[in-house]
């Protein structure tokens, strides 16, 4: 009896043994496994990086080879990637930013709202687009709450430019709804509103004497000819001789900054560079840029 006791604990004691062995090498198999997933995985996301890079830079000499000058405001192109993973792909998003209204401009260098043209001018993009008119005063007491103290306490709001069109969505009063009727005319990079790639409701903004019906005339008539002076925009539509006068400082016919997002994808990996490229000679100079 005594060595049959013996030889069940030894049976247990190797059955255990062996379990304990098959558990580290079950999670060393797994452990290499991992490391070697990971490994591939950043491999290939930095091969995908280096095409989105090469995708921007394709942007940036599409950009400073003449696209300032042209009508269209959003140019895209997707193709496969041509090493590596044949199922590869890598997609770029050229957006003429002086084809939209800069928010951060409603609010001068020294703090005191600017009432010549950009808080006048929202006002009338936002009607244009059917929104509250109190947009425009939520987001200059976000930029500067002294500006209009009445919205809310000074040390709620941020006290300076808008880093990012995003950042609408966290100033108080503007919900999802409004933000996203105006997320594709509004930007925080241009200096000049350009007449050329400018859709009807920032045209506009421009002035109270621009309806959408005079508009739509101006977008008609830019695709026939894109407009090289402002002057020529009163030669064709006579009753804006006395608004085109007064916009040079704010409104132009070609582009100083554009937007650009390249996303490489393949694999189920994918990496995004999102940039604003400002126009210099015949560079494009790096205003914003982020990588995910």
């Amino acid at each position: 009896m005594r060595h049959r006791n013996e030889r069940g604990m030894a049976l247990v004691l190797t059955l255990l043994v062996v379990a304990v062995i098959t558990a580290m090498v079950v999670e060393f198999a797994y452990g290499v496994y991992v490391s070697t997933s990971s490994l591939h995985n950043w491999q290939a996301s930095q091969k995908l990086s280096l095409a989105a890079r090469s995708a921007v830079k394709l942007a940036s000499y599409a950009i400073s080879s003449g696209m300032k000058e042209k009508t269209q405001a959003v140019f895209e192109i997707s193709q496969k990637i041509p090493y590596d993973n044949p199922e590869g792909t890598i997609s770029v998003r050229i957006e003429d930013e002086g084809a939209k209204f800069n928010i951060n401009k409603m609010v001068g260098a020294n703090g005191t709202v600017e009432t010549v043209f950009w808080y006048p001018a929202m006002g009338r993009l936002l009607a244009a687009l059917g929104l509250n008119p109190e947009l425009a005063d939520r987001i200059v007491w976000w930029i500067n709450p002294a500006a209009r103290p009445a919205l809310g306490p000074a040390e709620t709001a941020k006290g300076g430019p808008l880093d990012s069109v995003e950042e609408l969505l966290l100033i108080p009063g503007i919900d999802r709804e409004s933000y996203e009727k105006l997320l594709p005319y509004v930007t925080i990079s241009n200096e000049m509103i350009n007449v050329n790639t400018a859709p009807a409701p920032v045209l506009m903004s421009l002035s109270d004497k621009i309806s959408a019906a005079t508009a739509d005339r101006i977008v008609a008539q830019r695709q026939l000819k894109s407009y090289d002076s402002l002057a020529e925009i009163s030669n064709t539509f006579t009753e804006l001789k006395s608004v085109t006068m007064s916009l040079g400082a704010f409104a132009g016919t070609t582009t100083s900054a554009f937007r650009v997002t390249a996303v490489a994808e393949a694999g189920g990996i994918r990496r995004i560079i999102e940039t604003v490229l400002a126009v210099s000679g015949n560079r494009g100079l790096v205003k914003f840029w982020k990588e995910s």
